[in-house]
């Protein structure tokens, strides 16, 4: 294998994929705003173009520049990461009119699942069990309302276009629906370019479980367990860990069935994500979406596994097999992730950028950064606030919950406030140690004072 990779991202995931492509011998470059001029990424990619100003819509989201780009360099593949244009699929189609290899998945899959309602209802025709509500959007108040009528209330709107938050809104009586789908109808088109709608009855405290897979241009895929991800505020994960400490081997086992199912109806050929709701009160699991992309959270299923997940993206895109079956996939110990985030959590985790004065990073066994920022480096205040993923190991839960206080302890961060006194509050809380947390834990974690 022998070509250049230009990575279409930021921050510590460009870091990532520049590290996975360096261990396979290959070139990589990376495509920066002006605000990320300075960036850890731009620092270490073997070749580095500037593509706009600091303004998403005028650098990262504008793929013609990044295309255009890609050509003067003589790119032959493009990783997108996750988020800005990973699920995109006219930016994928765009790549490959341009003979240029795009890091992912086939356009129409990512169409396919991209339209959450859609993928709801392809999941469904596939036998695979799905929250209850609505058959594909909603057109109107009034057909809502037919919906609701068979799944009763509380129910949540969500963008069918959406992702990460936007345009959901939880309905718990009738005189709140109008007020709520118009708020999510606007946000969704917003956030998307799309207003479309669809229902799901609200389930108030399950788990967020989400199965990673990977499959290949020959039809082969596997799962590689289970990731709990039910520590969120606005939906928006703050903590995750692998494997789940509330599902059982039984439930395990048929959730990678379930989720390699999944992926094989859609023909997938990348790493992707099958997400669930599990009600912990009646054992049963739901399909949520699924996620066409690297995740953020992805280093956990690495940590148990020892399977480098983007180094098989790109062996994938490069029309290679999986050269793992199922059985070969062992899981192997715990493994945890802080989302370190320029963040006040004081006040209501509102982005808190600014200049790194000093920064202290912990180490150690089984102690993993991944992390796009040095000191003296200015977070900007135009994208995620993520500062770094802190993840551990550990040979069972226990372990890996001490080796995170350790981590959390040795990590210093001067000039910025962020979530890490967050999580170590977390790491003493009795119901997270339990490891019967769901969904709603941050709320009442906030509203007891913990």
């Amino acid at each position: 294998m022998k070509f250049k990779i230009l990575i279409a991202n930021r921050g510590e995931i460009a870091v990532r994929i520049i590290r996975a492509a360096r261990d396979l011998g290959l070139e990589s470059i990376v495509v920066y705003s002006t605000a990320d001029k300075d960036s850890l990424a731009v620092k270490l990619a073997d070749q580095s173009v500037c593509i706009g100003p600091p303004p998403a819509s005028e650098s990262y989201l504008f793929y013609q520049n990044i295309i255009s780009a890609a050509l003067a360099i003589n790119a032959d593949a493009i990783h997108p990461g996750y988020g800005f244009l990973a699920e995109n699929g006219d930016f994928a189609d765009a790549c490959r009119a341009m003979k240029i290899k795009f890091i992912g998945p086939k356009s129409n899959v990512i169409r396919r699942m991209g339209d959450k309602a859609k993928a709801k209802s392809l999941m469904k025709d596939s036998g695979i069990p799905v929250v209850p509500g609505s058959d594909g959007v909603i057109e109107s108040l009034d057909s809502a309302l037919e919906v609701i009528e068979k799944t009763g209330f509380p129910i949540i709107l969500k963008a069918s276009a959406g992702g990460g938050g936007k345009g959901m809104r939880i309905v718990n009586e009738k005189k709140e629906l109008e007020k709520a789908y118009n708020f999510a109808s606007a946000e969704a088109q917003q956030a998307f370019g799309d207003s479309r709608l669809y229902i799901e009855k609200y389930i108030a405290s399950p788990k967020h479980i989400e199965v990673q897979i990977l499959g290949d241009r020959h039809g082969n895929v596997v799962h590689l367990f289970e990731r709990d991800c039910s520590i969120q505020r606005r939906h928006q994960k703050l903590l995750e860990e692998a494997p789940s400490p509330a599902i059982d081997k039984n439930i395990r086992k048929k959730l990678g069935e379930i989720a390699v199912q999944a992926a094989k109806s859609v023909e997938y050929d990348s790493a992707g994500t099958i997400e669930f709701l599990y009600d912990m009160e009646t054992k049963e699991f739901y399909f949520m979406e699924m996620n066409t992309r690297i995740q953020v959270e992805h280093p956990i299923s690495e940590e148990i596994t020892g399977i480098d997940l983007i180094k098989y993206q790109i062996k994938i895109v490069n029309e290679e097999k999986l050269d793992i079956n199922q059985e070969d996939i062992k899981r192997n110990g715990h493994s945890i992730e802080c989302r370190i985030n320029a963040e006040d959590p004081e006040n209501g985790f509102n982005p808190t950028p600014g200049k790194i004065t000093q920064l202290i990073l912990p180490g150690g066994p089984g102690v993993r950064i991944d992390s796009g920022v040095y000191p003296g480096y200015t977070i900007p205040p135009f994208y995620d606030s993520m500062v770094a993923k802190l993840i551990v190991w550990g040979k069972n839960r226990k372990e890996a919950l001490e080796r995170m206080k350790r981590a959390l302890a040795e990590f210093y961060i001067e000039g910025i406030k962020t979530t890490i006194p967050f999580h170590k509050q977390v790491m003493k809380n009795k119901e997270f140690l339990r490891g019967h947390y769901t969904t709603d834990f941050v709320n009442k974690f906030l509203a007891e004072g913990e």
